[in-house]
């Protein structure tokens, strides 16, 4: 029996707070790019004509940054739903299972946060921001 078959989850180690990081990673990002692109394009009505300025480059990498941390966080969702060697499905009423769950509700949830903030960079890139 490996290490990794021995190891048992214990309830001390469950937290949701795995669950809510990628989707608080979007958020924040969605937020600062908003705020960013309004105080740029309210502060001077002459950066309307600009098409890429600092702020859509900042959206963009900030972006990147952003996705990186979502990936890292479904990652780790991912190792929490695949540990061990248990078949689905994991329905029964144990710590592994609902460690399992967690797990792959992370993923999940992951997934769909980096779908967001590709498309807010998306929109950063293809529409002028000041328009």
């Amino acid at each position: 029996m490996s290490m990794r078959e021995r190891h048992v989850v214990s309830e001390e180690h469950q937290s949701l707070w795995l669950l809510t990081t990628s989707p608080a990673i979007w958020a924040g990002h969605f937020a600062v790019s908003y705020m960013c692109a309004a105080l740029w394009c309210g502060t001077d009505p002459e950066r309307a004509t600009s098409a890429i300025g600092p702020p859509t480059w900042g959206i963009l990498i900030s972006g990147f940054v952003a996705l990186a941390g979502i990936v890292f966080t479904g990652v780790a969702g991912w190792r929490r739903h695949s540990h061990g060697n248990d078949r689905p499905p994991h329905d029964r009423d144990t710590p592994e299972d609902r460690n399992r769950f967690l797990g792959v509700a992370t993923a999940l949830l992951s997934g769909l946060s980096a779908l967001a903030t590709a498309f807010v960079m998306l929109s950063a890139a293809l529409v002028p921001l000041c328009r």
